[in-house]
């Protein structure tokens, strides 16, 4: 058992590595700084995370930036409507032995087999690859011909889909979306920023990305991070944000009774907390505050919360509603 004093310095050696890790990538990555955090918590509390943005604002770049900056193995999955689960998870095939007096079954692995895949356009598979990749995320295995492989450690799926080309989409099933910790919106860059793009990939010079961490440290930093502490207030909290995410709550916000057909469920909490001890590790704080839950339960909740027909036909969004529900239940903390 680790002193008070020592643990206080191991807290703020992981913070310092983690500040290092952001500013490594923000070398190379202009802009994105929400984005950027988020994806951070995902990976250091050991989780899958769906980004949504047009095509075009770098996350198959950061996402290849973040590896190279954990020393961990990249592989990028291009989702199409004639991909099979095989394609990600690998094949059987038939070869020769050495000697070449009889062949024998070898299984050769997929892109799955990966610390970081990156699942792009995933709402363009069918179901039954989607299925596939839910195996993975779920149990960190892979099922092929009857036998079950274990997936490298770390593992993280980061997924991406575009917002406005629906068409010849698999919309991803509710189980599937509740896989993911995070849900993350990638924003279009200011003024600045698209100058300073335009400066980075049309100039001579091109940073050079150092490693910060590898992946054995990045376990580490998972085992840490789930030390941090919530007290039963904090907790309370949010338990209730997760409470008045559904429609049949008397302390629900007024959004929620009119628009929401489901909220989210106890996944939706374990996510609120595991990423709030993470931003709380960031901050060098050996506790979760209420501001932590705050500040994570947008991207928690986004894709946890179903619209009824009046919420679509409104034109609302999930995160108007879990705006709402932030506000209304702070003002009665």
């Amino acid at each position: 058992m680790l002193s008070v004093e020592a643990k206080e310095k191991e807290l703020q050696q992981v913070a310092e590595e983690i500040t290092n890790v952001k500013i490594e990538i923000q070398s190379f990555i202009v802009g994105q700084n929400d984005t950027i955090d988020q994806v951070l918590w995902t990976i250091f509390s050991g989780g899958h995370a769906l980004l949504e943005g047009l095509p075009g604002l770098g996350k198959t770049m950061l996402i290849r930036t973040i590896s190279n900056v954990m020393e961990l193995k990249f592989s990028r999955i291009q989702f199409t409507p004639d991909l099979m689960p095989s394609d990600i998870t690998g094949t059987m095939l038939i070869e020769p032995s050495e000697d070449g007096k009889r062949q024998a079954f070898t299984f050769h692995e997929g892109p799955i087999f990966s610390n970081i895949v990156l699942a792009d356009e995933i709402n363009r598979a069918t179901p039954k690859t989607q299925s596939a990749l839910l195996e993975a995320m779920g149990e960190q295995t892979v099922s092929v011909m009857g036998e079950t492989k274990q997936l490298p450690e770390p593992f993280f799926v980061l997924a991406t889909q575009n917002p406005l080309d629906l068409e010849g989409t698999y919309p991803l099933p509710e189980a599937q979306m509740d896989r993911f910790l995070l849900k993350i919106n990638v924003e279009y860059p200011s003024k600045d920023e698209l100058k300073q793009i335009i400066n980075h990939t049309t100039g001579v010079e091109t940073p050079v990305l150092q490693k910060v961490i590898d992946g054995n440290r990045l376990q580490m930093i998972q085992r840490i991070a789930k030390e941090i502490l919530i007290s039963d207030e904090i907790l309370d909290y949010a338990v209730s944000l997760i409470m008045a995410s559904h429609p049949d709550q008397v302390e629900s916000p007024e959004l929620v009774k009119k628009y929401v057909r489901y909220g989210s469920g106890p996944r939706g909490l374990q996510a609120l907390v595991r990423i709030a001890k993470v931003r709380a590790l960031t901050m060098g704080r050996f506790h979760v505050s209420k501001g932590d839950i705050k500040k994570t339960a947008m991207p928690v909740l986004r894709h946890r919360l179903f619209l009824n027909f009046e919420g679509e036909a409104a034109g609302i969004t999930s995160d108007e509603i879990i705006q709402q529900i932030i506000e209304s239940t702070g003002d009665s903390q």
